[in-house]
């Protein structure tokens, strides 16, 4: 039996993790597959046993780790977005919630056959959205403006707000099942509603400041060392989440919420890290979830499954939620794209899932026969709403012209000359071009090139927050310190993916023996090839050279009958101008940041963008620039062209700017 119950954890773990890979790998909603192989693991093949599966125990660890799925999600909101949104979003959690739960509570009631007191109870479960699906949703769709916003607070908002209605619509229901009260009045059922809620949000709101409040001042005054900031951060969440619940029924949910929103909100300490971590932590638990929860049910459940469902489905979809965002944006200013995005984002997760199973337990007493249906049928809705969205809120989104469909801008860090001198050349190629640079000088001369350029400083918390990444999906760090470059890396990696983050390698001074390298995991990929680092670029823009547009000679591809040219393919042994490759123009559209040589491809019909001046001479100029990249020559990213290996395409018609370049704060 323990090997039986090891076996279950270790699949779980396993296919949680491994569906949201998958997921990713394909572009597809992360949901559908984890209740895919949850439920396919369960009752379907029998790899998990449902029968292991129940238990008090298993109710606990799901609020538990909903109560910490919360809290990561609180850490994301800044309370200065409410500037802009937080009206609508105060309509969206009331008015929007009401309007939901009231239509809905009536669609189950006349289509799908419940009756009145489960159909209140299913209606107010399916109110919440929650940060599980709503997150995910908007990483893959990356609308810009303020809906993303919007949708994002609303989303971790309103499982709190909802799990709270749906316990006190069932203790309602259970206090007038109770024999003891029998009998008892409206008036009563009131004052038991509302002495409940101001129960919730009392007990909510003073444990969440208590707690959040020791754990400042404890991280504060570094009363606990670097590496247990996370652990320590976990216990603290984990027993204002207990304590919460026993004073009050499920005021955990709403108790981590607010400690996430007041955590990532005060100026004392960094969160930085504690985000990350709690990141990790929610992949995790998220996958682990949903398969848990799926692999439960009963191939009985399918029989629930008929048109009847389906046209509740539509309901909620088609008319309860465009007519609810619809309502509560009233006065926003939102124009009608953006509410007919909000009006198509509304898909339920795992507070859904989780809530319905533990409700459906505890009110088998009272509604045996009825109750069997209510965990088939929010499971329904989930599936439901998280094909429907997942699968067309990007197309939407794009035909409403509030998201790009493949982002290809290119964002610099560091402005100076000759990283103006490469970003124009990609502007002109049609490719949006944005550089981020603390050093005022250098911003307005990028400016003054007709660049889009912003005085940032790319290490400072709000630098995320601030900067409208929208159609930005690459990032070149271009800055002389190799740590600070390093660290940025680490800091947009929460917007970018690991793939799209590249950096110039390391100088000189920082292969020393005393000084050393940052580890390869800390550090974007290699930024025009493994052996470029900044001072080398810079001598060579000084010496005069250009950004050019290079194309293959004809004779030269005609030549060898391949069906692509590696970096040593196009290395003529003659000396004569150095060619230091940039960008690789397919034949199509975009362009493509050259990073590790042993994976560039260039087929006949692409072309260069490329650094083209004359090779070092044995000056002391030459000396410091073998220096700076002594492997330059050897180098596959420093061609020789003496051989009739490129035309010319297109040339600048000035050479790269030369002016001296500052160094920022953020690069000394």
């Amino acid at each position: 039996m323990p090997q039986s119950v090891l076996l279950n954890i270790a699949l779980i773990v396993v296919l949680g993790i491994g569906a949201q890979w998958m997921a990713w790998r394909f572009r597809l909603p992360s949901i559908l597959l984890l209740l895919l192989v949850g439920f396919l693991a369960g009752p379907v093949l029998g790899f998990i046993d449902p029968q292991s599966l129940r238990g008090d125990w298993l109710f606990a660890f799901v609020s538990l780790s909903i109560g910490i799925i919360l809290f990561e999600g609180g850490l994301s909101l800044r309370l200065s977005e409410l500037r802009e949104v937080g009206t609508t979003v105060l309509a969206l959690t009331t008015v929007g919630a009401l309007l939901t739960w009231g239509l809905g509570a009536a669609g189950l009631h006349y289509i799908v056959g419940f009756n009145r007191s489960l159909s209140v109870l299913i209606g107010a479960i399916l109110v919440v959205t929650g940060p599980t699906v709503i997150v995910p949703l908007l990483r893959h769709v990356q609308p810009r403006g303020r809906v993303g916003t919007l949708a994002k607070w609303e989303g971790i908002t309103i499982d709190p707000v909802g799990a709270i209605l749906a316990v006190l619509v069932l203790e309602t229901l259970l206090l007038l099942n109770d024999p003891q009260h029998t009998g008892a009045g409206a008036g009563a059922v009131m004052e038991h509603v509302l002495v409940g809620l101001g129960l919730e949000i009392f007990v909510s709101i003073g444990v969440s400041v208590v707690a959040t409040m020791g754990l400042v001042f404890v991280l504060w005054r570094r009363l606990v060392p670097d590496f247990l900031r996370n652990a320590v951060t976990l216990m603290v969440v984990v027993g204002a989440f207990v304590v919460a619940n026993v004073l009050q029924h499920e005021a955990g949910l709403l108790t981590t919420t607010l400690m996430g929103i007041a955590l990532a909100n005060q100026p004392f300490v960094s969160v930085q890290r504690i985000v990350e971590f709690k990141e990790n932590l929610q992949v995790l638990l998220i996958g682990s979830l949903f398969v848990l929860l799926s692999a439960r049910l009963e191939l009985s459940a399918l029989s629930y499954l008929n048109r009847d469902v389906l046209l509740f489905l539509g309901l909620l979809v088609g008319l309860v939620r465009p007519l609810a965002v619809f309502v509560s944006s009233i006065g926003s200013g939102l124009d009608w794209r953006e509410k007919t995005f909000l009006s198509w984002l509304a898909p339920r997760g795992v507070v859904a899932a989780a809530v319905a199973s533990l409700f459906a337990f505890q009110l088998r007493p009272v509604f045996p026969e009825a109750v069997d249906g209510m965990v088939p049928i929010v499971f329904a809705v989930i599936v439901g709403t998280v094909a429907i969205y997942g699968l067309t809120a990007a197309p939407l989104a794009q035909w409403l012209g509030l998201a790009d469909p493949n982002p290809n801008g290119v964002l610099f860090v560091g402005a100076a000359p000759w990283v103006r001198s490469i970003a124009q050349r990609v502007q002109d190629l049609g490719v949006p071009v944005a550089l981020l640079d603390n050093n005022a000088l250098h911003v307005r001369h990028a400016r003054e090139d007709g660049l889009e350029a912003h005085a940032v400083d790319v290490l400072s918390e709000a630098a995320l927050d601030d900067t409208d990444l929208y159609g930005y999906g690459r990032l070149l760090i271009a800055l002389p310190n190799d740590e600070v470059a390093s660290l940025a890396a680490l800091h947009f990696s929460d917007v970018f993916d690991s793939t799209n983050i590249y950096q110039l390698a390391a100088g000189p001074e920082s292969r020393g023996e005393q000084t050393g390298t940052m580890p390869r995991h800390l550090r974007g990929r290699p930024l025009f090839g493994e052996n470029t680092n900044y001072q080398s670029l810079a001598s060579q823009v000084e010496r005069g050279s250009t950004v050019l547009r290079l194309k293959l000679d004809e004779a030269f591809a005609n030549q060898e009958a391949q069906e692509y040219y590696t970096a040593a393919d196009l290395s003529p042994q003659e000396e004569g101008a150095m060619i230091r490759p940039l960008f690789r123009l397919p034949s199509g559209n975009g362009v493509e940041v050259i990073a590790e040589l042993d994976r560039f491809r260039m087929r006949p019909d692409d072309e260069l963008l490329a650094l083209v001046g004359a090779p070092p001479t044995a000056s002391s100029d030459a000396t410091a620039a073998s220096d700076a990249d002594p492997d330059a020559a050897s180098s596959p990213s420093a061609l020789a062209s003496g051989d009739p290996v490129f035309d010319v395409a297109e040339a600048s018609t000035e050479p790269a700017p030369t002016e001296p370049a500052p160094m920022t704060d953020a690069q000394a």
